[in-house]
């Protein structure tokens, strides 16, 4: 008897769950068409998860649409708990933590952040605090909360889609992280567009962003060196490490003695920076790994030693730089931003430097610096030289030049 009634009850609920999913297709169909034709043609509708699913059951009118839920990355959760394990521990889910952390970033306009049609419009991807959605909600921000959906865009949620390096281009590519342009252009790139046109057989080898940085399918990803290409500890070279040591200053994580400042605690919950040899090492062993699976293991260590020297290389040129702008700021010829804690250049403020000197040196890390190394890791030549290392070098020159300039003004007075 029991066992009769509890099967009623299911043909129930699972009618009513389907009478439910076919009252929104049949009130959306002429509202916002398109999001049912994607929700039909989805693996969402060939296993009968319907809208209720993510959206819950409070909104069935247009009286009451204040009532749909925004799914969050927890909702995924229910059917994707791996996956979405995964994606807690990576640097995607550190996404909004780091752009929060940004010392200036509260200068933006609100639509460049929060209304996401600047750096907000990436970062949204990052896990959010209940009192961010709710700040988010009231500004009358409804999307971007539920991350998952900035690779497997709604409503098909496609997973063929987001393996697609095109997937990536929306967020990595532009001024600071042009990996898009980078990797396109380069014989990974160019391989994998030709498989995916037709011009090569579906069997060629062609690395995607995904079979780099998403091993297996693992939603962590993350890369050896991390956004900033600084880590810890300092190299046993001792030039590189004193030049290691500048940047990082004038990054605000350590303080001009070299102790540890309070940002640097930022930088860890941001997840920007390797900041213990384990953790640098664990994610370079899961590329050797996957280089090796086309190259040798010699051929792989070999090309990413490449990259690690022209990180080396970049950051004597960067903190070369850092220093002239420190030196003025020491001998007042220029004076020091109040909200900058050290007489140092602060890097993280970005464009808002107040002067052409430190804008140029916030151009030079910023962009071109990236370019260098992240160029280099790619295979992109022309990236590494001509858009990173020779505009490293020009800028330096010019901060030479304006420097000096400064100082004969100052002279004169």
């Amino acid at each position: 008897m029991k066992t009769k009634l509890l099967l009623t009850l299911c043909l129930l609920l699972f009618w009513a769950a389907g009478a439910q999913a076919e009252s929104c297709a049949e009130c959306h169909q002429s509202i916002t068409p398109n999001i049912v034709t994607d929700w039909q043609i989805s693996k969402h509708f060939e296993n009968e998860v319907d809208c209720s699913t993510c959206h819950g059951d409070g909104h069935n009118s247009a009286e009451n649409v204040a009532l749909v839920q925004i799914p969050t990355p927890e909702t995924c959760a229910n059917c994707h708990s791996d996956q979405v394990e995964q994606f807690s521990r990576g640097k995607h889910a550190a996404a909004w933590a780091a752009i929060e952390a940004m010392p200036t970033i509260h200068w933006q306009p609100m639509e460049m952040i929060s209304g996401m049609k600047g750096c907000g419009g990436c970062h949204k991807i990052g896990l959010k605090s209940e009192d961010q959605i709710k700040k988010l909600k009231a500004e009358g921000q409804g999307y971007g909360l539920a991350s998952c959906d900035a690779c497997h865009t709604r409503h098909t949620f496609s997973t063929v889609e987001a393996k697609q390096p095109q997937a990536c281009q929306t967020c990595h590519m532009g001024f600071d992280h042009p990996q898009w342009e980078m990797y396109s252009a380069s014989k990974h790139g160019v391989r994998a567009l030709l498989k995916q046109n037709g011009t090569l057989p579906e069997d060629t080898a062609a690395p995607t962003c995904q079979t780099s940085h998403m091993q297996e399918g693992n939603h962590e990803v993350r890369t050896a060196w991390g956004f900033l290409a600084v880590r810890l500890p300092l190299p046993e070279d001792p030039q590189w490490a004193a030049d290691r040591a500048t940047i990082l200053t004038a990054l605000g994580v350590l303080d001009p003695d070299g102790a540890p400042t309070a940002r640097l605690e930022v930088v860890k919950a941001a997840d920007v920076a390797r900041l213990d040899e384990v953790s640098w090492q664990k994610e370079r062993d899961k590329m050797i790994k996957t280089c090796s699976q086309c190259h040798s293991e010699s051929y792989a260590k070999g090309e990413l030693a490449k990259g690690d020297e022209m990180i080396r290389q970049a950051d004597h040129l960067m903190a070369e730089a850092i220093l002239i702008i420190a030196c003025l700021y020491e001998d007042n010829i220029i004076p020091k931003p109040e909200s900058y804690a050290y007489a140092y250049p602060d890097l993280l403020t970005f464009h808002d430097a107040p002067r052409v000197i430190e804008t140029t040196l916030f151009n030079m890390f910023l962009k071109h610096r990236m370019r260098t190394f992240q160029g280099a890791f790619h295979n992109n030549p022309d990236y590494a030289l001509w858009y990173g290392w020779a505009e490293m070098v020009q800028d330096l020159t010019e901060i030479k030049e304006m420097a000096a300039e400064l100082r004969d003004d100052d002279d004169d007075d």
